[in-house]
């Protein structure tokens, strides 16, 4: 289905939620874009129908059938980026917010139903952007991964348009909260996480680590066994029987 560009644009620019929202048929990446273009203002949304040269965590790429994903990105410039590590959760949490049953393994993985819906990046540079693929109509064949699913295959017939309605809406109330360093945030972030009580391995550089997962602390870091990990320090987090 075709995006509703007038219809985007007056539920998140004219409402004040957003600056100006763009778009394009095709790119490689959309947060490549807006982190090149120079004439970029904060609160700046990129939408895309196909991306070519999509990135993930740990410079793994990817790429989207056209039509089949809610692609978007959004460029900030925070007046403080000392806790950049919280925006990948609270950009997690505002997909969360807008699927019902969808819910997040920690750091940002959105899950629904067991398998993952949802690949999110956040990057900065001269800006800081956040990117999200929301799988809306992907087939079994088209799946990255086969841990992965779409809307489709879990039985949601969706409306792209609203879906990305939704989601940004949600998503500047959840950059609000992180730019004023609301606590709210985390506890909300915790009650959809679902790694939390888990038995895990979690997989970095220096070696696995095992143990039980007791939360997640308020800069965003994971808690196992009393010891505190994070992001940027773990390849794969997974759960153990």
């Amino acid at each position: 289905m075709t995006l509703d560009l007038s219809r985007i644009r007056s539920a998140l620019v004219d409402a004040g939620y957003f600056t100006a929202v763009d778009y394009v048929e095709q790119t490689g990446s959309t947060n490549t874009d807006l982190l090149e273009r120079d004439d970029v203002a904060s609160g700046t949304v990129l939408l895309a129908d196909e991306q070519v040269a999509g990135k993930g965590r740990l410079g793994r790429a990817w790429s989207s059938p056209k039509g089949a994903q809610a692609i978007l990105s959004v460029a900030l410039q925070p007046e403080s980026v000392d806790r950049l590590g919280v925006l990948p959760l609270a950009a997690g949490l505002a997909v969360t917010d807008t699927i019902p049953g969808a819910v997040l393994k920690w750091p940002n993985d959105v899950h629904l139903n067991g398998k993952k819906l949802v690949g999110i990046l956040c990057e900065a540079g001269s800006r800081v952007v956040i990117g999200m693929g929301i799988n809306v109509t992907l087939s079994k064949e088209q799946l990255p991964i086969a841990a992965a699913t779409s809307l489709a295959l879990e039985g949601r017939d969706t409306d792209r348009t609203e879906l990305i309605i939704g989601v940004l809406r949600n998503l500047r109330r959840r950059i609000d909260q992180w730019e004023h360093n609301d606590p709210q945030l985390m506890v909300d972030y915790r009650e959809v996480c679902s790694s939390i009580g888990k038995r895990v391995r979690l997989e970095a550089p220096g070696g696995d680590i095992h143990g039980t997962v007791d939360g997640v602390t308020e800069t965003g870091q994971i808690t196992i066994d009393g010891v505190s990990y994070s992001a940027g320090d773990v390849t794969h987090l997974r759960v153990v029987d």
